[in-house]
C-alpha cells in the first residue's frame, strides 16, 4: 500500500483514498478477485488503475464503449503513463504496431472490447505477456438480468478459465442483489472481497411527474431552472430523439441528438462537444452515457420513464458527478408502461427473463406512483437503506396529498371483471365513464351494472387509478396482447369490503371531454398545421374511398390545433376520436401534430 498511496499521489495527484478504495485496492493489489460496487463518481477507476500500475505486468480492462475507452486512455496519457486501447476503429498497421509493444512489455494499461477479448487471437496474444489484473468495467452488463443486457459480456468466463492466477476486478455503479450474485458467479469472484459501498447520491434531487403535454413540462424546467446548463434528456425511440433535439434548437437551446441509428461520426462529434463546451443538452436513447465522465451535467431529465430501477439509477447518475447541487427529473404515462411492456413481451429472451424485466418494470412504476421518499425507496430496491426521509426529493419537499379511494378502486376491479378481463384501461375507463362508443356498444357493455357508475371521475383520475393499482398488483397487464388488464389474487379483499385503500389524490371532478369552444376561425399560426392535417386526412380518405369528414369532422381537426396531441392517451381525449379511429389514423394525425410541434 506504500507504493499505491505514491502512485495515488504522485501519478493522479491526491492525497488520500476516499471511502473504502484503500481496502479495495488493497485487496487486489494482493491478487483477490474483487466485485466493487461503487456510486457513480465515487472513483471507481482508481479501484483497478493504480492496482494494474503496482502489480506487475500489464492491466487489461475491459470496457463496453469505444468512446469511453478513448476517453479513459487519453486521461491515462495526460498523466504520464502508456495506455491504449484494442478495438474496431484500428487500422491494420496500428494493430500490428500495438501488438509489438504489447509483447514487448510497453503498455502499462490496455483497453479491450468485451466481443474483441473473446477472439482467440486475443487471447493467445494476452498468453505471450505478464499481465497484472482484469478489471471488467460496466460489470452489471455481465448479468442476464441487469438492464443493459450484452451477450458478449456472458461470455467473460474464458478468464478464469483461461488466465487462472490473474486476479479479476469487476465494476459497477447498478446492481441488484441478484445481479451482483450473477457478476461474482460468472467470474468466480472471491467472497471475501466484495464491496457496495452504498448508493446514495445524496446531491441529486429527485422529482417525478406525471405527463401532461411533456414537452411543455421540459421546457418549463429547462428555462426556470436550468438556463445554459449541460444536461442529458433521455427518449426511448431514436425519432423521439430527433424530434425532441430539434424543437430544442427552435426553442434555443444547443441541443444534439445522439442514437445508434445515426453513423458513427456523426455520433462521436456530438459527444464530443457535449465533452469539450458549455450548455449543451444531449437528446439521447440509453446509447448515450456510460462511461461519461463529464463532471458538470446538472440535469437528467427523462421524457419517457426507464424500464427499470436499475436504469433509472444509472442513468440519473450521470448528473452532479462533481458533488454539486443536480436535478433527475422523469416525466411518465400509461403509455410507456404498455409500450414497455410490450418491449419485453417481444424480447429475445426466455420466459424468465420477461418475469423478470416485467418485475422490474412493476418497481419502476412504483417508484413513480409512490407517495413517500423516492430516496428510501431507491435505496430499499438496492438493499441499501436510510433511517429517515431524505429532503431532497419531490415527495419530502411538498408531499402529495392522499385520500381514501377504496370505492373508486373497488369500481374499477368489478368493471374489468364485469368486461371478461380482455380489455385494456381505456376500454374499461370508457365502461365505467358510461361513453357511448362503438366498441362500448359492439360488446354491449351499456348494459352491465358497472356502465357509467364512474362518471364523477375524469379519464386522467381514472388512468392514475389502474396505473396504481398495477403497481400495487391488484391488477396485471397482459404484455403479450394490448395492455388487457387481469384482476389478481390480492384484489380480493378489496373485492370483498375487507381492505381499504389510500391513493394520491388527484382533481377528478370532469363529467365529460373538453367542452372549450373550438374557434371557428383558424389563426396565421396555425394555419400551416391546419393544411396539413386536412391535407392528411384527404389522403386518408382517398386510400379508405370515403369522403374526408368520415376520417375526422373539421370540429376535430381544430380541437387537434389546440390541444396538440402528442400520443395515443392524449388524442383518445380529443371529441370525435374513438377507439377504432385512433387506431386506423391516429398514428399518422400524430406524425403531422408531432412535426409541426418539433418544427
Amino acid at each position: 500500500m506504500v507504493e499505491a498511496l505514491h502512485v495515488l499521489n504522485h501519478t493522479f495527484g491526491f492525497s488520500s483514498f476516499r471511502d473504502q478504495q484503500g481496502h479495495i485496492v488493497d485487496a487486489v493489489i494482493r491478487g483477490k478477485n474483487t466485485l466493487v460496487v461503487m456510486p457513480t463518481g465515487g472513483g471507481k477507476s482508481l479501484c483497478y488503475q493504480i492496482p494494474a500500475l503496482v502489480r506487475e505486468g500489464m492491466g487489461i480492462v475491459i470496457s463496453p464503449l469505444i468512446a469511453l475507452m478513448q476517453d479513459q486512455v487519453s486521461a491515462l496519457n495526460a498523466h504520464g503513463l502508456q495506455a491504449a486501447f484494442l478495438n474496431s476503429t484500428l487500422s491494420l498497421t496500428a494493430m500490428q504496431d500495438l501488438e509489438r509493444r504489447i509483447v514487448a512489455g510497453n503498455i502499462d494499461i490496455l483497453y479491450v472490447a468485451p466481443e474483441r477479448l473473446i477472439q482467440a487471437r486475443t487471447i493467445n496474444l494476452l498468453q505471450q505477456v505478464k499481465l497484472s489484473l482484469f478489471a471488467i468495467d460496466e460489470a452489471h452488463c455481465l448479468a442476464q438480468w441487469g438492464h443493459d443486457f450484452r451477450s458478449d459480456y456472458l461470455r467473460l468466463d474464458v478468464l478464469p478459465q483461461s488466465f487462472p492466477h490473474v486476479p479479476r476486478v469487476a465494476l459497477t455503479a447498478t446492481a441488484d442483489r441478484k445481479t451482483q450474485h450473477e457478476i461474482a458467479r460468472c467470474l468466480q469472484l472471491d467472497q471475501d472481497a466484495q464491496f457496495v459501498c452504498g448508493f446514495d447520491r445524496s446531491n441529486i434531487q429527485y422529482r417525478i411527474q406525471q405527463k401532461n403535454r411533456p414537452k411543455k413540462q421540459l421546457l418549463s424546467f429547462l428555462k426556470e431552472e436550468q438556463k445554459d446548463s449541460a444536461g442529458i434528456v433521455y427518449c426511448l425511440s431514436r425519432k423521439k430523439v430527433e424530434d425532441t433535439a430539434l424543437w430544442l434548437q427552435h426553442e434555443g437551446f444547443t441541443a444534439l441528438p445522439y442514437h445508434a441509428g445515426m453513423d458513427t461520426q456523426s455520433r462521436q462529434r456530438h459527444q464530443d462537444r457535449f465533452l469539450r463546451e458549455d450548455g449543451i443538452i444531449i437528446v439521447a436513447t440509453i446509447a448515450f452515457g456510460m462511461g461519461i465522465d463529464k463532471p458538470n451535467v446538472r440535469f437528467v431529465a427523462h421524457l419517457d420513464m426507464p424500464k427499470s430501477i436499475e436504469a433509472y439509477y444509472q442513468e440519473t447518475g450521470r448528473a452532479g458527478r462533481d458533488g454539486e447541487n443536480a436535478t433527475a427529473i422523469l416525466f411518465y404515462g400509461m403509455e410507456d408502461v404498455v409500450k414497455l411492456s410490450q418491449m419485453a413481451a417481444n424480447s429475445e429472451g426466455n420466459e424468465e427473463f420477461k418475469r423478470h424485466e416485467r418485475h422490474r418494470l412493476n418497481a419502476m412504476l412504483g417508484l413513480c406512483e409512490m407517495t413517500s421518499c423516492r430516496r428510501q425507496a431507491l435505496l430499499h430496491y438496492f438493499d441499501d437503506s436510510m433511517d429517515t426521509p431524505c429532503g431532497n426529493c419531490d415527495n419530502c419537499i411538498q408531499p402529495p396529498q392522499t385520500r381514501d379511494a377504496t370505492e373508486d378502486i373497488r369500481k374499477a376491479l368489478s368493471c374489468v371483471y364485469r368486461t371478461g378481463q380482455r380489455f385494456g384501461a381505456v376500454h374499461v375507463i370508457d365502461v365505467l365513464r358510461g361513453s357511448d362508443n362503438e366498441k362500448v356498444r359492439q360488446f354491449s357493455h351499456q348494459t352491465l351494472s358497472t356502465y357509467g357508475i364512474g362518471k364523477d371521475l375524469s379519464t386522467d383520475a381514472w388512468r392514475t387509478i389502474f396505473r396504481q393499482l398495477i403497481v400495487m398488483g391488484f391488477l396485471d397487464v397482459d404484455a403479450s396482447a394490448y395492455g388487457n388488464l387481469r384482476l389478481t389474487e390480492k384484489s380480493r379483499p378489496i373485492l370483498r369490503g375487507e381492505q381499504s385503500i389510500h391513493l394520491r389524490y388527484e382533481i377528478k371532478v370532469n363529467n365529460t371531454k373538453r367542452s372549450h369552444k373550438i374557434r371557428d376561425d383558424i389563426d396565421q399560426e396555425n394555419m400551416a398545421l391546419w393544411n396539413d392535417l386536412r391535407a392528411c386526412r384527404k389522403q386518408l380518405a382517398l386510400e379508405n374511398g370515403v369522403p374526408p369528414y368520415i376520417i375526422f369532422s373539421d370540429a376535430t381537426l381544430k380541437e387537434m390545433i389546440v390541444y396538440r396531441p402528442l400520443n395515443s392517451s392524449q388524442l383518445i381525449e380529443v371529441n370525435g376520436v374513438g377507439d377504432k379511429k385512433l387506431e386506423q389514423f391516429g398514428e399518422a394525425f400524430l406524425d403531422v401534430i408531432r412535426n409541426h410541434e418539433y418544427a
